[in-house]
């Protein structure tokens, strides 16, 4: 299944991709919440319940002029993780790390498909990168490897973008301030439910600004799979249904390049990763 979050004037509210149209699952089902996030929280049986609701659509909304939220706008928490990708850490000239890297944003940080990236006053050198983003499917603390995947609810297409003056020549280094400016984590354009994704470590994914490729790998260069990521994390703290996990990113960021390339308004930020879709965002 395929689940976003629209905008309403009734509020956000929860439907599912099908048919080329947006079903409102609540309208369909009153059972069923008006939320992505609680309904990840019913597990496999609330998939099954939204599933049937397909067939009794009573309100629907064209993609073509709806406004897309982040498939789920309010997580309890957004979990990122650094330097996952060989490929990236080579070209960062940066040795590959024994744990997982670990750093935060927060929802207010979040867009959705089409919503505009705005660049801060207070920063010159504004950074792309591509990311495949887990989502939580069930509430778990200290998670066996052997069993983690199982917390899964979907996945979806993200882009962490990053202050690189912030995050890097501030004192201290200012990871979570340079990654979390209002509007530096867009996602979308939909949540994949992990049933519907045979493997999320062998997937294609890029990035193009305006066009041109500048990110070109796939998640196979993963230094960290999903189960380790979620048995390292889980240690620290529970795991709620709707929590984001973006998971690194790919060679060719702006920073890397020679010359380096920043966001600039009028630019076009568009992300894809195989079977998950392209997310695109305006920069102004």
């Amino acid at each position: 299944m395929r689940l976003v979050t629209v905008q309403t004037e009734q509020g956000p509210r929860a439907c599912a991709a099908w048919q080329g149209r947006y079903i409102d699952l609540n309208a369909a089902d009153s059972s069923l919440p008006s939320s992505v996030k609680a309904l990840l929280a019913l597990g496999h049986e609330g998939l099954k319940r939204a599933q049937l609701a397909l067939a009794t659509p009573k309100i629907t909304y064209d993609p073509a002029n709806a406004r897309l939220l982040a498939p789920v706008p309010d997580p309890q928490k957004i979990i990122c993780m650094g330097l996952n990708y060989r490929d990236h850490a080579a070209e960062s000239n940066m040795a590959i790390p024994d744990e997982p890297v670990l750093f935060s944003k927060y929802a207010s940080a979040l867009i959705g498909h089409g919503e505009t990236i705005r660049l801060p006053s207070v920063s010159n050198e504004v950074d792309f990168e591509a990311e495949l983003v887990f989502v939580i499917g069930k509430r778990g603390r200290d998670i066996p490897q052997s069993e983690a995947m199982s917390y899964v609810g979907g996945y979806a297409v993200g882009h962490d973008v990053s202050a690189r003056d912030w995050q890097l020549n501030k004192p201290g280094k200012q990871w979570m301030a340079g990654k979390t400016f209002d509007t530096f984590a867009p996602i979308g354009p939909e949540l994949v439910t992990s049933d519907e994704v045979a493997d999320p470590h062998n997937l294609r994914i890029q990035l193009r600004l305006n066009g041109q490729t500048m990110q070109d790998s796939n998640t196979s260069q993963f230094i960290f799979r999903i189960d380790e990521a979620i048995a390292y994390i889980s240690q620290i703290f529970t795991l709620e249904p709707g929590d984001l996990v973006f998971t690194g990113t790919p060679p060719g960021v702006g920073m890397a390049r020679k010359p380096q390339v920043w966001l600039k308004p009028g630019d076009v930020a568009e992300v894809e990763i195989d079977g998950l879709g392209v997310l695109r965002n305006p920069v102004a």
